[in-house]
């Protein structure tokens, strides 16, 4: 079993998505992207306790937080109203004849297609059972019925989830739903809790699920493991038995049972004995809900025997304690989707890979988030999902195609040092070289230390650097970036009117400067005050100090030689770190500026949005109301 799309719609930062997913997966991107929206949604229409809550979802659940209906008014003071929410939710899942009522209703929708059935779930869902083709990725529905019989045809599942706000109980409200029910009878059919526990999903959320992991509460994965199980444990009688007879403090010599003595006998002499005589003190309020929530596993730490609640061991015992725990459930269950934010979180590259084979191994389908190349570099290309949200909340999948001279085992051995970098970013960077990559992030850092109202590090645009190893490989790099919906950018020394247009047809923005060399820049660019200040701080190589015996007094032909003698050992880097605005070559100043405004735009003078913001429109909404 496995869910091989995901559909969402008017969900947090997500407007529309429509996601493929392979059996197993990593959903990559920058922060705030809608990974862990994805993860959110599955678990809203999969999860089979998530919609215990309540409500099981808020005002910010929905994008842009909107969750009331407008009304529409020509009129330029025209308000928000509210419009009965219940209305607008029973429209969402009623007769066809409501159609056009639900679609200006504000409703998250999530639709999950599930295929690779069990056999117990094919028996289970038989009424509402559909077919994918797993060639074209989309639900057969052509009305021959011989046209299922191809292999690539197969049995799936499609369930809805629709949440909504119910004006009349001042609520929020959520259901799931089997898909062909909304469409196909009047009378839409829950897919509910004992549904979803034959799909097995479980979602494992970063640092938030070892909290409770091994303690009795209802949905810990302690309680998971004893339900799949079939393990009752009967010892709540027997426990809250003994507890009972259990008197916290009774010895006179503590002082507490002399105050309980005296609070009784000041009791007496105003009400009879019926109404409540002889307190004391217990360990517990004696029911099974409170022993649920405070019955918690020890675990010893070091050489000796002295245990502790095992939620105060460090994060990594508790995330590989959580892992153990997944085997056990996986190994009961047989058929399970696992759903796991970073797991790199307080663990050791090597325990990263661990997890990452541990759980495809053990699930019908694993789905990671993460930022750590230790993660990333175990998934195939086509297991690799990037993700990519424009600035109208509309996600999408962007497949990696390598460019055609750029080969596999190339990407494979330079994974971790040049390309995972931009996978997770927005914005990318393409230098030409080692030097160029390490010093012009420090020369950005370093203007915006001097003068942060004209200048702002890489690292605060969003921009990473990524060192093409050569000019001839920058417009390949780009290419491949760019296809990935990322904004790509490229510096370099001075190419070839041919090389230019390349590197310009898959960049944004070139940055190229006139000379061969971008030392030659910089000594050329920059003063002689600077040249020998870096000079007198500097442990010269013997071969540098034989042929200058006074550097500083020749400084400038020295740093020339010391440059391309610690080319790519941050020569240049340091140079620059340490100069002021005025000693730092114009160009790189330029260069920063440009890339500043090509990333964080100033708004034109004059250039007001007169259209109130969605704030301002639920107040009036419920000034209204």
């Amino acid at each position: 079993m496995r869910v091989c799309r995901i559909d969402i719609s008017h969900f947090r930062g997500i407007n529309t998505a429509k996601v493929l997913l392979p059996k197993h997966a990593v959903l990559i991107g920058d922060n705030n992207t809608g990974k862990t929206t994805i993860l959110e949604a599955l678990d809203l229409a999969l999860g089979p306790d998530r919609l215990n809550r309540f409500p099981p979802i808020d005002e910010h659940d929905f994008h842009q937080g909107k969750y009331l209906v407008k009304a529409s008014d020509d009129s330029a003071q025209a308000k928000e109203v509210l419009v009965s929410g219940v209305q607008q939710a029973a429209a969402a899942v009623a007769v066809e004849g409501q159609e056009a009522e639900r679609a200006e209703a504000p409703l998250i929708e999530v639709e999950v297609s599930i295929v690779d059935l069990s056999e117990e779930q094919k028996a289970r869902f038989g009424e509402y059972v559909e077919f994918w083709d797993t060639k074209e990725d989309k639900f057969y529905d052509d009305p021959a019925p011989e046209g299922i019989d191809p292999g690539h045809i197969t049995e799936a599942l499609r369930v809805t989830f629709h949440g909504w706000y119910d004006s009349e109980e001042d609520d929020f409200q959520g259901k799931t739903y089997f898909t062909r029910s909304l469409s196909e009878s009047g009378s839409p059919v829950e897919f509910r809790k004992k549904d979803k526990q034959v799909c097995g999903f479980l979602y494992l959320r970063s640092l938030r699920t070892g909290s409770r992991a091994l303690s009795l509460e209802r949905g810990s994965l302690l309680d998971i493991i004893l339900r799949l199980k079939e393990v009752r444990p009967q010892m709540w009688e027997d426990t809250i038995g003994k507890l009972a007879e259990f008197t916290v403090a009774e010895d006179p010599r503590v002082g507490i049972s002399g105050v309980l003595e005296s609070i009784n006998t000041a009791l007496k002499n105003y009400v009879p004995k019926e109404w409540g005589v002889q307190p004391h003190l217990k360990v517990s309020n004696l029911t099974r809900e409170h022993l649920r929530k405070v019955i918690t596993a020890f675990i010893a730490t070091g050489e000796g025997n002295h245990a502790a609640p095992f939620y105060r061991q460090g994060t990594g015992t508790i995330n590989m304690l959580v892992l153990a725990m997944l085997s056990q459930i996986a190994a009961g269950k047989q058929n399970v989707i696992f759903a796991m934010e970073e797991p790199e979180t307080a663990i050791p590259p090597y325990a990263q890979k661990r997890i990452v084979h541990e759980v495809r191994s053990l699930a019908s389908q694993a789905i990671f988030t993460s930022h750590s190349p230790y993660v990333l570099e175990e998934f195939d290309l086509s297991e690799t999902v990037v993700l990519g949200r424009d600035a109208a909340g509309n996600l999408t999948r962007q497949p990696i195609s390598l460019p055609e001279n750029l080969k596999l085992k190339a990407y494979r051995q330079d994974f971790r040092t040049r390309f995972c970098e931009g996978l997770l970013s927005r914005r990318v960077l393409i230098a030409e070289g080692e030097t160029e990559t390490t010093a012009f992030p420090v020369v950005c850092r370093r203007l915006a230390e001097l003068n942060p109202a004209d200048y702002k590090s890489l690292e605060a645009l969003g921009i990473c650097t990524l060192n093409a190893g050569s000019d001839s490989k920058i417009a390949n790099m780009a290419k491949l970036f760019r296809s990935l919906g990322k904004r790509t950018f490229a510096l370099c020394d001075k190419q070839s009117a041919e090389s230019e247009a390349l590197i310009n047809a898959e960049v944004e923005l070139l940055l190229m400067h006139e000379k061969k060399r971008i030392e030659d820049l910089v000594l050329e660019g920059t003063t002689d005050e600077a040249l020998n200040r870096f000079a007198g701080t500097l442990e010269w190589p013997p071969h540098i100090q034989q042929k200058y015996p006074d550097p500083i007094a020749e400084s400038r032909k020295a740093l020339a030689d010391y440059f391309s003698w610690a080319k790519g050992n941050w020569g240049l880097a340091d140079f620059l770190a340490q100069c002021d605005e005025a000693e730092i070559p114009q160009w790189l100043r330029e260069a920063c500026k440009k890339l500043m405004e090509a990333c964080d735009p100033v708004p034109a003078d004059g250039d007001v949005d007169s259209t109130p913001d969605d704030a301002e429109l639920e107040a009036a909404a419920h000034e209204a109301n």
